[in-house]
């Protein structure tokens, strides 16, 4: 993988409030907080707080993957030598640089305009060839039991796509789009400037390698059009609740026949009335009375699948003790399924008929003459 040139300028941990050496479990964490607190629907109108958000999956998108954060961290590592002029033929470290990327440092240094940019910049204009769509990210509610079962849906979203009208290729129906007579389909014109040959986007026709001669009525040549569309994405059984699920080449159309962008789906899961969670765990508490924590009793709980579960609770239970039952927590797709844990909570009536006072003044008579708080020496 070719190192970004974003990533010798930005450091994503800071972006991110962790620090460099934090495990991935702490980076999705620091994520999610962040993502919660600045995500477009909580703050409706606030630009700043968009640009953040946008900042905060960018970041998270490169050192949450474990392969691109070892190669942001050699980056880091390297230093300003990381940009690949420290070895020959290739850029140390196994990154490379871009001919475009020489030729900014060289039209600096000699004041050189090669096209579009503001004149005596020394920045030079990188065309309009192909380029990736827009990486997009959207938001998907979903049950408590839809996130623990898994569940195939839909997301709605409105974005660039490409022309319904020409499907894409920018040229009127009925008509394709000819070679650049230019270029000759390449794309690209060279420069040849003594020791160095440079490559620039062809200004015929800007990079594309083809001429639209009679363009499309519905997008003017651009192959892209704006519009609402449906995205059909499948829920693994066990996402949490912040998850992002990567639905590769889902995102904003490409332009001049780049690839499309990718989408991220951010799950948002409610609590349940019942359930908690913890991992691939549910949690349950469920009451019981005086005297089936003293007798012992078989009890009827709940389960996810809606498929009571009967429970044996053992003469002499204390409240707050938690049972197992096996294999009815979250069943991921993959790996073993959780467990169900019952933490049992004994009810003490508020009120008692004369028989059950009664009952309990008879027991509280021969209950033996020893405090169970005598171990606190009080």
């Amino acid at each position: 993988m070719t190192a970004q040139r974003e990533w010798f300028e930005k450091d994503y941990y800071k972006i991110l409030g962790v620090p460099d050496s934090a495990p991935a479990k702490e980076l999705t964490s620091a994520y999610r907080k962040l993502a919660r607190q600045l995500h477009p629907d909580a703050n409706p109108g606030d630009a700043a707080a968009e640009e953040r958000f946008k900042e905060v999956s960018a970041a998270y998108d490169v050192v949450g993957d474990p392969e691109k954060r070892k190669e942001y961290d050699e980056v880091r590592r390297m230093g300003p030598m990381a940009g690949g002029f420290g070895a020959p033929g290739g850029g140390a470290g196994g990154f490379s640089f871009s001919a475009d990327d020489l030729g900014d440092l060289l039209g600096g240094l000699f004041n050189r305009n090669r096209g579009g940019g503001p004149p005596g910049s020394g920045r030079a204009s990188r065309g309009a060839g192909p380029q990736r769509g827009r990486d997009l990210e959207a938001e998907l509610h979903l049950s408590f039991s839809d996130a623990v079962r898994g569940v195939t849906t839909q997301v709605n979203l409105t974005s660039d796509a490409p022309c319904s009208t020409c499907h894409g290729s920018g040229a009127r129906p009925g008509t394709t789009p000819s070679t650049c007579s230019r270029c000759g389909g390449r794309g690209v014109l060279d420069d040849n400037q003594g020791y160095f040959s440079f490559s620039q986007p062809c200004p015929a026709c800007g990079g594309r390698g083809q001429s639209i001669d009679d363009p499309c009525p519905g997008c003017r040549g651009t192959g892209i059009e704006r519009r609402p569309r449906t995205v059909k994405v499948r829920i693994p059984a066990g996402v949490d609740h912040g998850q992002r699920i990567r639905l590769k080449g889902k995102g904003g159309a490409g332009q001049n026949g780049g690839p499309a962008g990718d989408l991220y789906v951010v799950v948002s899961v409610p609590a349940h009335p019942l359930f908690g969670r913890a991992g691939r765990n549910l949690t349950l508490n469920v009451p019981i009375t005086y005297t089936e924590a003293v007798l012992g009793a078989d009890i009827r709980v709940p389960t996810v699948d809606d498929e009571p579960v009967t429970l044996r609770i053992p003469a002499g239970t204390r409240s707050g003790r938690t049972f197992r039952v096996r294999g009815r927590g979250v069943e991921p797709a993959t790996g073993a399924a959780g467990d169900l844990l019952v933490t049992v909570d004994v009810a003490v009536p508020s009120t008692l008929s004369d028989a059950e006072r009664a009952a309990v003044e008879a027991l509280a008579a021969i209950e033996p003459d020893v405090s169970p708080r005598a171990h606190l020496g009080v």
